[in-house]
């Protein structure tokens, strides 16, 4: 046999027989006169026949690294969902990635029905009808010692200008400390 079979043609290029089988059929091999392969004639004829951007990489190819971001958000997806993740420097599967896709691309697609559905706001406009709320709520009680006081006085006997000053007091004291509550919208 001068050349190559074709199940050992295939285990050169990394295809399966079949495929070699459907290439020998439709002349894409070159093929000696005995019917063997002529491997590197082959080759050659493959290469200007095939576009690079379909073909599979050799085994042996090297990969180009994944970025510590994608695989660390890969694995964060992952966990999140409840599902094993590999450690950070071990590498991520394909299937792993693939199905970490698959689980972001859900959560977007919910979340964009919940907006849809209105079960979901805007943050910006939430953080402001917080703080415009906030603002009615501290004004009234600045307001309210001066309405206050002069019924409160007149229960107590005493001074109505006095009981507002020390209502004042009290109440702007709250006020200080309600201050330093901060509402977190994360």
């Amino acid at each position: 046999m001068e050349g190559l079979s074709e199940r050992q043609y295939a285990a050169r290029v990394g295809l399966s027989s079949g495929a070699i089988q459907k290439a020998k059929a439709t002349g894409r091999v070159v093929l000696h006169s005995d019917g063997s392969i002529d491997a590197e004639a082959s080759d050659a004829l493959r290469a200007q026949a095939t576009d690079p951007s379909k073909t599979r990489k050799a085994p042996n190819a090297k990969l180009k690294p994944v970025p510590e971001a994608a695989v660390s958000a890969v694995g964060e997806t992952l966990r999140e969902q409840g599902m094993s993740a590999p450690p950070m420097g071990n590498g991520t599967t394909f299937l792993q990635a693939k199905t970490a896709n698959e689980v972001l691309k859900a959560q977007e697609r919910r979340l964009r029905l919940q907006k849809l559905k209105g079960e979901l706001i805007d943050r910006a406009r939430a953080l402001s009808l917080v703080f415009r709320l906030a603002r009615q709520e501290r004004d009234v009680w600045v307001n309210w010692p001066a309405r206050a006081a002069a019924l409160m006085a007149a229960d107590l006997g005493v001074e109505p200008a006095a009981m507002q000053k020390v209502l004042e007091k009290h109440v702007r004291a709250q006020l200080d400390d309600l201050a330093e509550v901060q509402a977190d919208l994360r």
